[in-house]
């Protein structure tokens, strides 16, 4: 059975790798095709809560079904209202359709943030078909890598927008490139349906059990932190960039190829060397000194400077984030993995409506987001070894 299982993980990879291309670009061109349309910074702030806020009910509905059904069928239904999400995007003229898409797309939670190993689906099914915990990082570690490398794909659809706007104007051009993120899409809910799953554990609890809910609530504290960081700081970055430096698209564009070359190496660097620490320090340490590059990036006076502040956080997170991961689900009971990921999803995504307050903050100050926003992420790295320390020893 354990070997089926193994066969078959190369389909949650090649979902991974075109569900990446896919979302980086629609996370990318989130805030820059709202602008497009003439949505004020205070109203695509406002847009970017209440696609947060959708995604919430999202995210707890699937890990009820995972926990019920299976995590390969929650995998399947969250992809399929992407997919969903996506189209009408492409398709969309109206503002109210455009958002309505986005709500059902989601945000990544990040501009060109990734979702796979750290969403609650894959996390989960990972966690149960992978009890060791070695394995399981190793396994979180390889489809991050995954996901990073062909994240590049995304950032490269989003560089050649503004190419393409000289033939077909400039909101053609991102909805052309939205009709392929939507086909990629519909590619990756085919691999999806190839793949196994070690049955999971049946589900004697409404909701979690006692155990399970006492591990959560210390995840809970640091997601909130964590997320109220990357709300402030990063769903309208592409846009931040832009403003305070007067970038264009393709130059945005060019960073985020870069960031996620910087990304991949911090995961192959994870791959290698995080078996031989606790997974603890790295999840804590790597949060604190990614903050730190957060606050030099707002900070900087040119973008080159920015830029550099930013390629180095990203090697942090590649490096922290198959750890933080395995920190979150390690407390948890096998029947919860499903609804505690979508708790844990919600908790971050409650946070990260602070992006409502993004654009507000840039209207008074361009620093102000990621200032605040390295903050809260600061306070989460000291969370980790706070709340985490006395369970690790």
């Amino acid at each position: 059975m354990q070997s089926n299982i193994d066969k078959t993980f190369k389909y949650l990879l090649y979902s991974r790798a075109l569900r990446s291309i896919a979302l980086i670009y629609t996370s990318l061109a989130f805030s820059l095709y709202l602008s497009a349309l003439h949505l004020s910074l205070v109203g695509i702030g406002i847009v970017a809560a209440l696609v947060m806020l959708f995604t919430i009910l999202l995210t707890f509905a699937y890990g009820a079904i995972g926990d019920r059904k299976g995590f390969k069928t929650e995998m399947v239904i969250s992809e399929v209202v992407t997919f969903l999400g996506v189209a009408i995007i492409a398709v969309a003229i109206y503002i109210p359709l455009i958002v309505l898409g986005m709500a059902l797309a989601g945000l990544s939670g990040s501009a060109g943030g990734m979702r796979g190993s750290f969403s609650p689906g894959s996390s989960a099914f990972i966690a149960n078909n992978y009890r060791n915990e070695k394995e399981r990082v190793k396994r979180y570690s390889s489809i991050s890598l995954v996901a990073s490398i062909a994240a590049i794909g995304g950032s490269i659809l989003f560089s050649l927008v503004s190419m393409t706007s000289r033939f077909v104007g400039l909101l053609a051009a991102y909805r052309c490139f939205f009709a392929i993120a939507a086909f990629l899409l519909g590619l990756s809910i085919v691999f999806l349906l190839m793949l196994k799953e070690v049955p999971k554990e049946k589900k004697t609890t409404k909701i979690l059990t006692q155990k399970s809910w006492h591990y959560l609530s210390k995840v809970i504290v640091v997601n909130i932190l964590g997320g109220a960081g990357m709300g402030l700081m990063a769903p309208l970055l592409p846009l931040w960039l832009k403003l305070m430096y007067g970038a264009t698209n393709f130059e945005i564009g060019t960073l985020f190829t870069a960031v996620y070359f910087f990304t991949a190496f911090g995961l192959y660097l994870s791959m290698k060397y995080a078996s031989k620490f606790e997974s603890l320090s790295i999840a804590a340490m790597t949060r604190i000194v990614g903050a730190i590059f957060v606050f030099a990036m707002a900070l900087s006076p040119t973008f080159i400077l920015a830029a550099l502040f930013y390629l180095l956080r990203s090697i942090m997170g590649g490096f922290g984030n198959p750890s933080r991961t395995n920190v979150n689900i390690r407390g948890i009971s096998n029947e919860d993995y499903g609804t505690a990921s979508s708790v844990q999803g919600i908790a971050t995504r409650v946070a990260q409506l602070s992006a409502g307050a993004s654009g507000y903050l840039m209207d008074i100050a361009l620093p102000l987001p990621l200032l605040i926003g390295g903050l809260f992420q600061f306070a989460s790295g000291i969370g980790y070894k706070v709340l985490f320390n006395k369970k690790a020893k």
